[in-house]
């Protein structure tokens, strides 16, 4: 376990309830739901209670801070079938993986219903710079793999879910005007 994530748990706790209700009329009650690189599980484990929903939880590694059913993947396949999955949440990871591509196409495949995705975006010069220093302080204190982040813009992300034949349903800013780097919450489903 990462004893980092202990220490900022309220913080997450408290964006996890955030991020609940922005999600609320997306998510029917008693989905079966993938957290996709689930980290510490306290956003997966709000989820589930919000929703009422079954919760399972992968990564590449077992850091969670509370318990949540879960399973190790490899970073490329998910170990589930097609469409067994109401809704996939991935939060805040795609800027954490060389190829986001690939972690959205399994998403899509074993996505039933919606894919809800909240991501940083790298949008102007301070932009960038909070993103480096988070990428590169994220790898040291909790990844360790000299991965140091893969920040986009909204239409770079866009692109990207177009052409994995993924329909944008429903996109907004989530973090405060004031923060310099948009959090942005994308809400997909199959074409």
């Amino acid at each position: 376990m990462n004893y980092f994530y202990k220490i900022f748990s309220e913080i997450y706790e408290m964006a996890a309830e955030k991020m609940c209700l922005h999600c609320k009329g997306f998510i029917k009650e008693d989905s079966k739901i993938l957290d996709l690189g689930c980290g510490s599980g306290i956003i997966g484990k709000n989820f589930q209670k919000y929703f009422k929903g079954d919760l399972i939880g992968v990564d590449i590694k077992d850091q969670r801070t509370v318990n949540i059913p879960f399973q190790i993947y490899n970073g490329i396949s998910l170990p589930f079938s097609e469409n067994c999955f109401d809704v996939v949440l991935i939060n805040y990871v795609l800027h954490h993986c060389q190829n986001p591509s690939i972690i959205i196409e399994e998403a899509k495949r074993v996505a039933k219903d919606k894919i809800i995705i909240f991501e940083d975006l790298a949008e102007g010069t301070l932009a960038k710079l909070i993103c480096k220093i988070h990428g590169i302080s994220f790898d040291f204190l909790f990844q360790k793999n000299k991965e140091t982040g893969n920040f986009k813009k909204g239409n770079e992300w866009g692109k990207i879910f177009e052409n994995s034949g993924l329909k944008l349903v429903f996109e907004k800013r989530v973090s405060s005007i004031c923060d310099p780097v948009k959090k942005k919450l994308f809400i997909l489903e199959k074409i």
